[in-house]
């Protein structure tokens, strides 16, 4: 066996992976993204890239959008607990794409940037090195980002799990084939307990699925069943499964000279879903730690510079938690439908949050104007 000693391998070339190896490939170092999987390949998701995914697409792979086929969709149809909560026209757009295409230009992107190709290699990881075991050669780096998705076997390895299965999320989907009519987007919210159902139609298909806190949902396939049904949909297309982590994000995305970055740290909105966008930006800055820490020659220093980075999108997160109870608790789940219902800003502010014009604080202060206050108080805890 060779050895291959670069700056930093990158386990996982997803789109966290592939941004932390463009960024940091296009900053000067010698990356080695290393991925089980050859791409294209297919992945479970709803495949939506939000104004905020494309913003960060946009700055990390030096393009506007994807050369791939794409869906805009401007209209979008609410619902809760089979309650019609009304749509939104004309809304800021949310573009639909295939994740077998999309991640596929993004390795051949962080490839052309200077990345070398070990995908398709099933790896051990040896956290001493740390290093890379790849049949026929080892890879060694000062740091290594794991990328490896909600399965992560790293974080596994560092942790003793890689998430907790009280807290973990779990989604169910179909793919519908042939074009979709143009018909809005669909979020049903509790189509499956603490948690939605949707269906986006794009080119080449409709993704239609439910998901929810894994807890909560003994019989996932039964709600998924439901839904299909609801939707007029025959059942007996393939489906698909897969956990999410719904917000249960890691305080430290990492220990020593190993950083996690996208699902394997945890980072997907607990309400809309939005996986991608904080996929990418988190692959990124995880990309521009490495390199701040390398510039420096402090390569341990590299987790608490990444961590910082991360203090937003963590604010973020937690904001989106302690709504989630509104909308989900029992007792609360009367006002969030009444005001989502009667209030056409506020439907207007979802819409832009999905969209990732606005952020949760900004939902909390309209939501706070617009809830009675006995659901408000109980929101804070008071």
């Amino acid at each position: 066996m060779t050895t291959q000693t670069v700056d930093l391998i990158v386990i996982g070339a997803g789109p966290s992976g592939a941004a932390c190896a463009r960024t940091a490939a296009k900053a000067g170092l010698a990356v080695a993204l290393v991925d089980k999987q050859r791409f294209p390949r297919d992945k479970l998701c709803g495949g939506g890239l939000t104004g905020r995914a494309v913003r960060h697409y946009a700055r990390i792979f030096d393009r506007a959008l994807p050369d791939i086929p794409l869906t805009c969709r401007d209209r979008f149809r609410f619902f809760a607990f089979g309650e019609d909560l009304g749509g939104g026209e004309k809304a800021p757009p949310i573009h639909l794409i295939m994740r077998r295409d999309f991640d596929a230009t993004l390795v051949a992107d962080a490839l052309s940037a200077g990345a070398g190709d070990f995908t398709g290699r099933t790896g051990r990881l040896d956290p001493a090195g740390p290093a890379v075991d790849l049949p026929g050669v080892r890879l060694t780096a000062p740091l290594i980002v794991a990328a490896d998705g909600v399965n992560s076997p790293i974080a596994r390895l560092l942790f003793g799990a890689a998430f907790d299965r009280e807290r973990i999320g779990f989604a169910l989907e179909v793919e519908q084939p042939g074009n979709a009519a143009d018909v809005p987007l669909r979020i049903d919210f509790g189509a499956a307990d603490w948690g939605y159902g949707w269906q986006f139609p794009k080119t080449g298909g409709t993704t239609v699925g439910v998901g929810g806190i894994m807890a909560r949902n003994a019989d996932m396939k039964a709600a998924l069943r439901g839904y299909l049904e609801s939707l007029g949909i025959a059942d007996g297309l393939p489906v698909k499964g897969q956990f999410l982590p719904f917000g249960d994000f890691r305080k430290t995305p990492g220990a020593g000279r190993i950083l996690l970055a996208g699902d394997a740290a945890g980072l997907v909105d607990p309400i809309t879903g939005e996986g991608i966008g904080h996929a990418l930006h988190s692959g990124e800055l995880a990309g521009l730690a490495v390199v701040r820490a390398l510039s420096s020659g402090q390569p341990d220093k590299a987790l608490a510079h990444y961590r910082q980075s991360l203090r937003p999108l963590h604010t973020g997160l937690r904001q989106a938690r302690v709504l989630r109870q509104l909308m989900f608790r029992e007792r609360l789940r009367p006002a969030f439908i009444s005001g989502f219902r009667r209030s056409r800003s506020l439907r207007r502010e979802y819409l832009r949050l999905l969209a990732g014009e606005t952020e949760y604080g900004e939902i909390m202060r309209a939501m706070a104007l617009r809830m009675p206050g006995f659901a408000w108080r109980a929101l804070r805890g008071g």
